[in-house]
């Protein structure tokens, strides 16, 4: 999941940004309405946590840009306004949630991931393929019934080659997904996630390398040298 902050208290921005980077959660972080604009337009965003009062551009203008250019992000608004007018109306613009400050982290963690299963390409709340399942809600990864402890990396990379349920996941695409706008794309950050992943996950080899594409996960029982 990739999630854009727009949030001009930098100190709270900061906040929310580590703390969902904690729950493998890539995240870019803008402090005014304008920049938001800007961002949205070039990256691919899960959800937009937005500040409704923004500088240079207002967060209710940036809402309905966002919705009239059919952004596929989802939006949950952010307000120090608590009363039911403010919410309707930040509704009524086009935001998808509505959180009033100051909130419980976990509570807008939840509110993010519920977000997400909304975009055009649903996810179920738990993923499962070749005996691996992931909870993206409580953390956890089992293999066969074996517990497996991940980084927040190894955990976000995973759940990306789930979610593509057989397709081949390009370097690219998971630097796009998993990791934030400040990784180069001449790193070798993918290949050491994966080979960690692979090492941590144990045998029988589920994570393959499609030569010149990218990785993919394997069915239960298939080897790299059956998956051509």
């Amino acid at each position: 999941m990739r999630v854009l902050i727009a949030e001009d208290e930098r100190v709270l921005a900061d906040i929310v940004a580590t703390g969902l980077r904690r729950e493998a959660i890539a995240v870019d972080v803008v402090y005014d309405g304008d920049a938001a604009l800007e961002r949205a337009a070039v990256n691919d965003y899960d959800v937009i946590v937005l500040d409704r009062d923004l500088p240079v551009v207002h967060g209710d203008d940036v809402c309905r840009h966002l919705v009239s250019e059919r952004v596929p992000a989802r939006i949950i608004m952010l307000t120090a306004a608590a009363d039911l007018t403010a919410k309707v109306e930040g509704l009524s613009i086009g935001a998808d949630d509505y959180l009033c400050k100051p909130f419980d982290f976990p509570e807008l963690v939840a509110r993010v991931r519920a977000l997400a299963r909304r975009t055009p390409q649903a996810v179920p709340p738990v993923l499962s393929r070749a005996g691996i399942t992931l909870d993206p809600a409580r953390r956890e990864v089992f293999r066969d019934g074996r517990y497996v402890g991940l980084s927040p990396k190894e955990f976000a990379v995973l759940e990306i080659l789930l979610r593509a349920d057989g397709a081949v996941v390009s370097a690219e695409d998971l630097l796009e997904k998993a990791w934030d706008e400040n990784i180069s794309y001449f790193t070798n950050s993918v290949r050491v996630i994966v080979m960690n992943l692979r090492k941590k996950l144990g045998p029988p080899p589920v994570v393959e390398t499609v030569t010149g594409s990218g990785y993919r996960l394997l069915e239960r029982g298939a080897t790299p040298e059956t998956r051509r």
